[in-house]
């Protein structure tokens, strides 16, 4: 069964949301980004502990230097699975608009998360047709 993370990385806070079986996605705890060496230590040892097979990183296809940054950032994570790229332009914003009144406080990473867990259902949705 193939075991994946999706991240969805922010200059603050990565979102980090996971899969064991492809049909129930669950976010984790946030990343709270002091540097980038840091953060992809983090991402690189939560990899580990889930046994990831595969990484789904968030790209916004609408911010070329976000897209620059992000792929910066993912060479640095220790990660022999496959990596792949899922556009995720607008998911925090649907989030935020999903959440609205529901969670209070903005900086503790949820939203990031549940932008990540976002990511990687549509990539699950995606991909479902092709497996």
């Amino acid at each position: 069964m193939e075991k994946i993370i999706a991240i969805d990385v922010g200059l603050k806070r990565i979102g980090v949301a996971y899969t064991p079986n492809k049909s129930v996605v669950v976010p984790l705890n946030a990343v709270i980004r002091k540097n980038r060496n840091q953060a992809a230590k983090e991402i690189s040892e939560l990899l580990k502990e889930y046994q990831a097979d595969t990484l789904v990183v968030g790209i916004p296809k609408t911010n070329e230097e976000m897209e620059r940054r992000i792929k910066h950032f993912v060479n640095l994570i220790d990660f022999d699975g496959k990596i792949d790229f899922e556009d995720e332009s607008f998911t925090s914003a649907i989030v935020e608009e999903e959440i609205k009144g529901k969670i209070k406080y903005k900086r503790d990473g949820r939203i990031d998360s549940l932008a990540a867990k976002k990511i990687l259902e549509s990539y699950l949705k995606r991909n479902s047709v092709s497996s």
